[in-house]
């Protein structure tokens, strides 16, 4: 591979181009991985955006992460036993705020194992 040059001035600046790719949009835990990477693992970050691979990562991880939380919250949903159509009929606040401390312990789980490691 042979690198071309232009000069600005007194200086020989390369040619680079990157090549084309497609940027994937983030979901949430991939912007939470991208801020803990820039913030408190910086050489991976730098390296990462060097090879052109972050978006790549942050896409990977965002993906899992969704995947693991919504199988974690039916698993803790199956756990709990109380969790049911029914209750939803009689008591929908109860159910409600079961689903969503469900939710919360399933995201708490993902950010430690996924996201902020």
């Amino acid at each position: 591979m042979e690198i071309t040059y232009k000069k600005c001035g007194d200086y020989l600046l390369p040619n680079l181009v990157l090549a084309e790719k497609e940027n994937k949009q983030l979901n949430k835990y991939g912007l939470l991985r991208l801020e803990f990477l820039k913030n408190h693992k910086k050489v991976l970050y730098q390296e990462l955006l060097m090879k052109d691979k972050l978006n790549e990562h942050l896409f990977s991880v965002g993906l899992e992460a969704e995947v693991k939380v919504s199988h974690l919250i039916k698993k803790l949903i199956e756990f709990d036993g109380t969790i049911n159509e029914e209750l939803k009929e009689k008591n929908q606040l109860l159910w409600i705020q079961k689903m969503n401390n469900c939710k919360y312990i399933a995201e708490e789980i993902i950010l430690k194992e996924y996201i902020y490691v």
